[in-house]
């Protein structure tokens, strides 16, 4: 019998007990129930059931609903209660994504691309960035991290992240904070150091982010940004939280990375600047995407999932909607 049979009934039982995270939790169990550890699951499952119908809320719903999340898999999920199974010293390289959902990513893609397009597209960026951060891992000290919203979504990105990869749901609300609390979150579960990742730029080289790595593991403190040809940052690592860095910031502006280097003054903390990047957010660096991954000099190297999405639509109906000449 797998946890899907109980889940069901046991969430109507407790609905009126414990928070709404705990009910997210409940469901994910259930939506994977085909585990080879399924029948130890079960078991634990109906462990924590009972414990959290003899209590109404505050900490202990809390605590009940973490160990609820660490039944779940194929991912290691994080929670800044617990230590992490693989984080002590190393470099959390972690993704900002929120679940590709048609209308709710890459909106400014639409048009030329369709909503359901334009998630397509997300899901390679992640799948690219994500195999680069894997590479990455391979020759620095390092982990990759999705970092992601809204909780509850965390079944989408089982065939999306490898199965390596942390997840951590992200807290907070203006973005400033969620990268805040990121960090936070983070360096509290145990990772030597952090870097926070944009979904964006799907041509970064798996060296960089092994640079980036290499970098936070020296001695001392120091802060490390990817610059972006929009006046922003593709990256942004850290080995102690300094929250002004956060703040105070024009975010989706042309000033983001300027002030952010002027923040980093003033704490008194040095900048190591990474090779430039581009976000791809817009129908301009759409095309700019087609032209290094489709064009005649193609860089054959990197985003090999984005360079296949784009391919197909352009030999599909032409270049004219997202290529033109």
């Amino acid at each position: 019998m797998t946890v899907s049979s109980f889940a069901c009934a046991d969430l109507f039982l407790i609905h009126n007990q414990i928070g709404r995270l705990l009910i997210h939790n409940l469901c994910l169990i259930a939506s994977y129930s085909r585990d080879e550890d399924e029948e130890e699951r079960v078991y634990k499952y109906k462990e924590l059931i009972s414990a959290a119908n003899n209590f109404s809320g505050g900490d202990k719903t809390k605590e009940i609903s973490e160990q609820l999340i660490l039944t779940m898999k194929p991912f290691e999920m994080l929670t800044p209660s617990r230590g992490a199974e693989k984080a002590k010293g190393l470099c959390a390289l972690g993704i900002m994504t929120k679940a590709p959902e048609p209308g709710k990513v890459k909106t400014r893609l639409t048009p030329p691309l369709t909503p359901e397009e334009s998630a397509k597209l997300n899901i390679c960026f992640l799948r690219d960035l994500s195999s680069s951060i894997a590479k990455a891992s391979e020759i620095a000290p390092a982990r990759g991290v999705g970092i992601y919203t809204p909780v509850g979504s965390e079944a989408v990105y089982e065939n999306i992240l490898p199965c390596d990869f942390g997840l951590l749901p992200q807290r907070g609300e203006g973005f400033g904070e969620r990268l805040t609390k990121a960090v936070e979150d983070l360096l509290a579960i145990g990772f030597q150091s952090v870097c926070l990742i944009n979904s964006d730029s799907p041509t970064v080289l798996p060296s960089t982010f092994a640079e980036a790595a290499g970098q936070l593991s020296k001695p001392g403190d120091r802060i490390v940004l990817g610059p972006s040809d929009d006046g922003g940052y593709y990256l942004i690592g850290l080995k102690k939280l300094h929250r002004a860095v956060f703040e105070q910031i024009d975010w989706s502006t042309e000033r983001v990375f300027e002030q952010t280097i002027t923040r980093a003054s003033e704490v008194g903390v040095d900048v190591h600047q990474l090779a430039r990047g581009f976000d791809v957010d817009d129908r301009g660096t759409l095309q700019r995407l087609c032209d290094e991954l489709l064009g005649s000099d193609a860089r054959l190297e990197v985003a090999s999932h984005t360079r296949e999405f784009l391919s197909e639509l352009v030999n599909r109906e032409g270049r004219g909607r997202i290529w033109p000449k």
